[in-house]
This record gives C-alpha cells, structure tokens and sequence, in this order.
C-alpha cells in the first residue's frame, strides 16, 4: 500500500544542512595550510569539496523527491554496476597515497566503494522485504549470498570499507530477524574472513602492531600526533582556526585525522557537541524507519543508519587509537569528494523514505 507524499523530515534534513555547512567551514580551517604548501592555494581542498557538496545537494533533493518505490527496480542494476566498477578499480584503477581505490574520468576521479555502499543498502532492502515470510536460516543465506562478491573486491584494497559494507549487511539482517543464534555464525565468519584479509597482506599485519606501540614505529607518527591534538585542546580548545597540529604535525589533517584537530581547537565540549549531533541524526533515522510505509522503506532507513553509526564509531576509534588505523573517514565532515556526494545521495533516500510513510 502507498502513501501520498508529504514533507520530508524537516529536523533530518536541518541536521544534514548544519553538518554539512559545519564540515566545509572546518575543512578549510584544516585544509588551508596543506593546500598552500602542495598547490599554492589555501582554498585547493575547499573548492573541490564544496563542488561535490554542491552536487550532493542536488542529488540529494532530486532523490528526495522520487517514491523510494520506485528505486525498487533499480537496486539490481546498481549492484552491478557497483561490481563492475569495483573490478575496474583493481584493473585500471589510480594509486594515491598507496591505495589503488579511485578511477578517472577525465580530469574527475571517485571511488567506486563508495557507491557500492547505497548500492548494497538498496539490494539488500529489496531482497529481505521480499523473503519476510521464509525461515530465517534461508533468509540469511540468500541475503548474505549477494554481499560476498562485493565484500571481496573492495576488500583487496580497502578493508575498512568491505567492513562498513559488511556490517551493513548484518545489521540490515538482524533487524528483520527474529533469532539470534545465526548471528554468531555471521560473526564467527566474517571475524575469519577478516583474519584471512589481514594475512594476505604484510601491511595490515604491520597496522596491528603500530596500534600497540606507535611510539615504537616511524608510521605510527601521524596516530601520535592526533593524540597530542586532541590532549592539547583540553576542555574547550585553542580556539576555531587556532590549531598548530594541522601544520603539518598531522599529515593530511582534512583527511580521517580531521576530529583530532576538531578536539584541539574545540576541546572535548565541542567533540561531544559534535557527537551528540550525529547521534540526533542516527535517531532521526530510527523515527523515520518506524514510521516508514512497508518494510522496504524501513530497511533502507535502517541501512543508512547502521552506516553512518559504523562509520563514525569507526573513525572516531581510530583517531583515539583504539582500533588499528582503517582509513576512515568522518562522515560530512572529512575531505573527499565521492564520500559527501554519496552520503547526500543516501540523505535523499532518507527523506524519500520520510516523504512517503504513515
């Protein structure tokens, strides 16, 4: 049954405006100082961020205002598509920084991991609300089935992805099942896929033991100085514009080290202001799947959510050095291109969803 449209969430997407607003302006306070040294322009990373934000918005307000039913026939396609690109990136895919996750266009690059995450949220909605009325062994089986190939591709050059796309999938799973005991098995798996992953590669190995002592490696510099920001900024931070972490001490500080320099000049009031922030959109998500017209519209708001929750919880832990170094990036707030206009894009998802619910 559906729904005639009314308004989207209006506190969602007032959060969604102020985060992105608040990640731009920040950016550049953080960005300023690489970009003039790199490429004589203090405002190199700001443009481009603020070119894909720009189009994230629009992306966003387009998808916004299209029944999110009508997605439904497309989420095969988009996985495909997002599988063909993440076979191309290990191809013909370009190297920065040692990764191999980005393909060019031209004179435009993205990363296709990045697509792949609404991509799997859009599939998976579509193939758990179809099979609510299986048993729940098969229901897993037939869910997960369609992950691993996608796992497996973004996994052999970016990890901390595969495990957001992974976590995804679990939490899409358990949310419309009933039992728990199959869940353990999930975990018992994905923890040895993750072994295998690691012992593929010297490197990741290697990150385990930076993690442990960091003062005891030369890699382990950049995870000690973003604990030196984060100390120095104390309760309420040098001041906006004020940090001396982002002068290099921290290599690329507009990247996932971005809330170690937040913490410096905002302190550990403006960090936890920042959190609460993002736990208000968390749960505004959970508002909007409740309400949701069908089971479809619940589980992509579902997804959504359980990425932006792995996600921050994810960069945040490594920053603070409780987890190994991943990569991660700090949602609306970190620099990249791809990320932002992605996330908008689920944004839109989001308020279709809102759009069209009881």
């Amino acid at each position: 049954m559906h729904f005639r449209p009314g308004k989207p969430d209006g506190l969602l997407l007032v959060i969604v405006l102020f985060l992105t607003g608040f990640g731009l302006l920040v950016l550049y306070s953080m960005s300023s100082y690489n970009g003039q040294v790199r490429f004589g322009d203090s405002a190199y990373y700001f443009k481009k961020q603020f070119f894909a934000m720009a189009l994230g918005l629009v992306v966003m307000c387009g998808i916004s205002s299209v029944d999110y039913h009508a997605l439904r026939r497309l989420s095969v396609p988009a996985y495909l598509v997002s599988l063909a690109l993440s076979g191309a990136v290990l191809l013909v895919g370009d190297t920065y920084n040692g990764s191999k996750r980005w393909l060019s266009l031209g004179p435009l690059s993205f990363q296709p991991s990045e697509f792949a995450k609404p991509a799997v949220i859009l599939l998976l909605a579509g193939i758990v609300s179809r099979m609510q009325k299986k048993k729940s062994l098969e229901m897993i089986v037939r869910v997960t089935l369609p992950v691993l190939p996608i796992v497996a591709l973004v996994g052999t050059n970016n990890l901390s992805t595969a495990i957001i796309i992974l976590g995804i999938a679990v939490i899409m799973i358990f949310i419309s099942n009933p039992r728990y005991l199959p869940f353990f098995w999930i975990l018992l798996g994905g923890g040895g896929l993750m072994g295998i992953f690691l012992s593929l590669e010297q490197y990741r190995l290697e990150r385990l033991a930076i993690w442990r002592h960091p003062e005891l490696y030369e890699k382990g510099y950049q995870t000690m100085q973003g604990l030196y920001a984060i100390g120095s900024g104390g309760l309420f931070g040098r001041g906006f514009g004020n940090s001396l972490q982002k002068l290099g001490f921290v290599p690329e500080a507009q990247n996932d080290m971005i809330f170690s320099v937040i913490c410096e000049e905002f302190g550990l009031f403006g960090a936890w202001l920042l959190i609460l922030l993002f736990l208000l959109l968390l749960w505004r998500f959970m508002v909007i799947a409740t309400h949701a017209s069908d089971l479809f519209g619940a589980l992509i708001a579902a997804g959504i959510m359980g990425h932006i929750a792995i996600q921050v919880i994810l960069n945040i832990a490594v920053v603070t050095n409780t987890i190994p170094n991943t990569g991660i990036t700090l949602p609306f707030i970190s620099y990249g291109g791809t990320s932002v206009l992605f996330l908008l894009a689920e944004m839109g998802l989001a308020l279709s969803v809102s759009r069209w619910s009881r």
